[in-house]
């Protein structure tokens, strides 16, 4: 197995291309794919300040590595969620990642800022956890960018990901989503651009990236994500690539080619009309007189800290 570009001997195959990479070109190949995603879709430009937040994963440090080798002024932000021991090493590998390169990065732990973590917020208002922990990582993303004048949120979403989040949104003709699914979110009043430069590439290929930049990453999947359908979607799509490479590539950026601005209409009207106020509590533009995460805090005020069990195993072990 050769390298396409320089005949040396590959290390990566990449059937959609049809190419094999040595592992040089193969990173060349990934920071090209990357400015190709940042200037395609006008993510940002040279001069911005750019906040990636980071998880502790694969895709969030190689993304945060990926930027600064690129050139861009990147800084992290991590989220401490409280999900047991499964964050206590996530938190434990972006703080490493930081401080082996001498990188700035901003923390936020729930429980200790704001009362509450995931498993407890997901038990108290009886919904999926991974509805909790979106809420609050949207909200918590937005205002650290907002308070440190950062120009865009970058995350670490990659092509497998958007093919499977557009999956489930076709299944089921959730037109509102459809109509938000693009790398670039533009800003607008009470919230920053979010972005997603790692669209260009597969979860495959930034765990090569990883293991050739020599990125430690934290491999398990978060506990409380069991069951989820994201993960059905992609195992789906991962079958049809399998006998089909290319697949899951053609079907997203058909999608954004071809078919997102047909569901202009289904975007939210507050979107377009700025028919919001200030939540009361905290001031970020809402359709209701308090926002949803300052619900949230109040819902969880003084609960206890829970430990959730998924098939009987909790989920801080």
């Amino acid at each position: 197995m050769k390298c396409k570009v320089c005949r040396e001997p590959a290390v990566i195959d990449i059937r959609r291309h049809n190419a094999n990479f040595c592992g040089d070109h193969f990173l060349k190949l990934v920071r090209d794919q990357t400015q190709k995603a940042i200037d395609e879709f006008k993510m940002f430009a040279p001069g911005e300040r750019i906040l990636v937040a980071v998880s502790g994963g694969k895709d969030s440090l190689a993304l945060w590595d990926i930027l600064l080798e690129l050139g861009y002024e990147a800084n992290g932000l991590y989220i401490g969620l409280g999900i047991g021991g499964y964050s206590d090493r996530s938190g434990d590998q972006v703080r490493a990642f930081a401080a082996e390169r001498g990188l700035k990065l901003e923390q936020i732990e729930l429980r200790d800022q704001y009362g509450y973590d995931v498993p407890t917020a997901a038990a108290v208002t009886k919904r999926v956890p991974c509805s909790a922990c979106g809420l609050s990582k949207r909200h918590l993303f937005d205002k650290a960018a907002l308070q440190g004048g950062y120009d865009a949120v970058a995350t670490g979403h990659n092509l497998d990901d958007e093919a499977a989040v557009l999956f489930g949104n076709t299944l089921r003709w959730q037109t509102e989503y459809l109509a938000r699914q693009h790398p670039v979110l533009p800003a607008r009043p009470g919230f920053p651009r979010k972005v997603k430069p790692l669209v260009r590439l597969g979860e495959r290929e930034m765990a090569a990236y990883c293991v050739l930049r020599g990125i430690d990453y934290i491999v398990e999947e978060c506990p409380m994500a069991v069951g989820n359908k994201h993960i059905g979607y992609k195992e789906a799509l991962n079958a049809i690539e399998a006998t089909s490479p290319g697949a899951k590539q053609a079907f997203y950026f058909g999608f954004l080619a071809r078919a997102v601005e047909r569901f202009a209409d289904a975007a939210p009207a507050y979107a377009e009309a700025g028919d919001t106020a200030a939540c009361t509590r905290c001031g970020v533009p809402t359709t209701s007189e308090i926002c949803a995460f300052c619900r949230l805090l109040e819902r969880t005020a003084g609960a206890e800290p829970v430990h959730l069990t998924i098939k009987g195993k909790r989920v801080d072990a």
